[in-house]
């Protein structure tokens, strides 16, 4: 470490210049997994303190006719933005307000049918007692999310739920660290303690998430993605080799559907059948497709989810297509790995 002198008008002042290898990483590794172990015991604490409070305010929220509003400044307010979008993607309809435009005309968004969650480490935040009579006068519930159970949130909230921490892992105890942990972690024991309550399920949650993987792979199903019409190779069970070899080259899916003259699945002839029967056939305009077909292509139904459709392909042993019949058998489609990659399902 250097101290250079710097003038600067009247006054002279000293700078410390540190360099890299001045730190010292033994004790900022100390120090990294102190504030861990503070964190984790912040949350570890709320367990215990769960009770009647908690359970009042999901009686509140599950009776609330409106949606839930989420509020908090400052690094509340942050963790209230992601409150408010855990619940809304779980199953509780739910947006954040900010306070200081909450008392400059957003308080307009918040109905008497609505549930406001009131977020303040102090429970003291100006912004927030400000609005708190306004929200009480119209009928709207309070619930308030505090680290302090004698401050003015939580005396007038229908429900308080406490987050207080013991101490910031902040090494100054000055940057709020455990409390807004500790308060995330609270909001998504509610969240998910609702998600239960209104038995919201994986493909409920895949509707508010269609652009996402998991909307893909839990709303998509066979139709959305198989081949259909001209598109699906298919020849019948009288046709010749060559008849066949034709038609997959046309469809260029490597495979064939063999059907009855009925329309039901007779087998499948794929480009692995071909290979290996290519040693026997002396004649490819005699020999028939039905002597070297598989008898027992693997099927599925096109209401399935195409996520059922990868299981199937890969077991017990892998193959790239499956054949899409109806209830009775009949070919409707084929649904080939590619159009699945293609649909982003896998």
């Amino acid at each position: 470490m250097t101290v250079r002198v710097v003038p600067f008008g009247s006054r002279v002042y000293l700078l410390l210049d540190m360099a890299a290898n001045d730190y010292q990483p033994t004790r900022l590794l100390a120090l990294a997994r102190e504030v861990l172990t503070t964190e984790a015991a912040a949350i570890s604490a709320l367990r215990d303190r769960l009770g009647d409070d908690f359970l009042r305010a999901i009686d509140i929220i599950m009776g609330c006719r409106g949606r839930v509003v989420v509020s908090g400044i400052g690094k509340s307010g942050h963790i209230a933005r992601k409150i408010a979008s855990t619940l809304a993607s779980t199953g509780t309809p739910a947006f954040f307000v900010h306070p200081a435009e909450a008392i400059h005309g957003d308080l307009g968004m918040i109905t008497r049918d609505d549930v406001l969650i009131a977020m303040s480490n102090s429970g003291e935040s100006a912004e927030l007692l400000a609005i708190m009579p306004l929200i009480k006068r119209q009928g709207a519930r309070l619930i308030a999310l505090t680290g302090n159970h004698d401050s003015s949130l939580a005396r007038h909230a229908d429900a308080h739920l406490d987050a207080a921490v013991d101490a910031e892992a902040c090494p100054l105890g000055l940057a709020p660290t455990a409390s807004t942990t500790a308060a995330l972690a609270l909001g998504d024991a509610l969240a998910l303690a609702l998600l239960d309550a209104r038995g919201f399920s994986a493909e409920d949650f895949a509707r508010s998430h269609p652009g996402g993987a998991l909307g893909r792979r839990l709303l998509t199903h066979v139709r959305d993605v198989m081949r259909q019409g001209a598109e699906v190779p298919r020849v019948p069970v009288d046709a010749t080799l060559a008849a066949a070899v034709l038609e997959m080259s046309g469809k260029g899916l490597g495979l064939t559907a063999v059907l009855q003259a009925d329309g039901t699945v007779a087998g499948i002839f794929t480009d692995g059948d071909l290979r290996r029967c290519l040693g026997r056939v002396t004649d490819l305009q005699r020999a028939t497709v039905a002597e070297f077909m598989t008898t027992q292509p693997r099927r599925i139904a096109a209401d399935k989810l195409a996520v059922e459709a990868v299981e199937t392909m890969e077991s017990p042993r892998p193959v790239m297509a499956l054949l899409v019949v109806d209830p009775d058998g009949r070919l409707t489609g084929v649904l080939h790995m590619h159009d699945l990659i293609r649909a982003k399902v896998i």
